[in-house]
């Protein structure tokens, strides 16, 4: 069955008042202390450093939406994927200690997901292409070393560990000539998966 002119028309307009909707509502709240107390503040896109918002962090609400946070400014250090939910605890439920210096907003996609990885710098020797997620990359792609990669479509969370686990690094489109580029410690890539969910 095919649309009319209008029909398309209304169904893009719909789709941009729902992006509309997701961009304004994004929002993660940061607190001082565990189970949501003492200082706080909300911050609904990306900063390169929260230090002027409070002096330690304990707890965390994501209203809505994915974001990263870092433990440096300018997106530096050990980076932590959160989504919408509750974080009542950092160190206990998901690992961070109490400093917190900078925060992104991942924006929502639609469409494919394309990243491809490449065993040396400069985006040279083997490549390969990949759509979906890859629990293991040593065993369906016969590769653990990626020294660069080009995320052509897509957001994507890069593992050191197999199945989803160690040290997370966020990708979005864009060019990594080297694994420090996406704040990696090694080339060792375990695993990586699309960020699709956004509710």
């Amino acid at each position: 069955m095919f649309l009319t002119k209008w029909e398309l028309i209304i169904n893009q307009c719909k789709y941009y008042i729902y992006i509309y909707i997701y961009i304004i509502y994004l929002q993660i709240i940061f607190y001082e202390d565990r189970n949501f107390q003492g200082r706080h503040h909300e911050c609904m896109s990306d900063c390169a450093d929260l230090h002027p918002y409070f002096n330690r962090c304990n707890s965390i609400r994501v209203e809505s939406g994915c974001f990263m946070v870092y433990e440096r400014p300018n997106y530096l250090g050990h980076q932590y994927f959160l989504r919408r939910g509750e974080y009542s605890d950092n160190q206990r439920m998901i690992g961070i200690n109490d400093c917190i210096r900078s925060c992104r907003m991942i924006p929502m996609h639609r469409g494919s997901y394309r990243i491809r990885l490449y065993e040396r710098p400069d985006m040279a020797g083997q490549m390969q292409e990949v759509s979906d997620d890859c629990p293991n990359v040593q065993d369906r792609l016969r590769m653990s070393d990626i020294n660069s990669c080009n995320v052509v479509d897509g957001h994507w969370l890069l593992y050191d560990q197999p199945n989803y686990k160690g040290r997370t690094y966020y990708l979005r489109p864009g060019e990594y000539r080297r694994y420090s580029d996406w704040g990696g410690a090694s080339p060792r890539i375990g695993s990586l998966r699309r960020i699709t969910d956004f509710n």
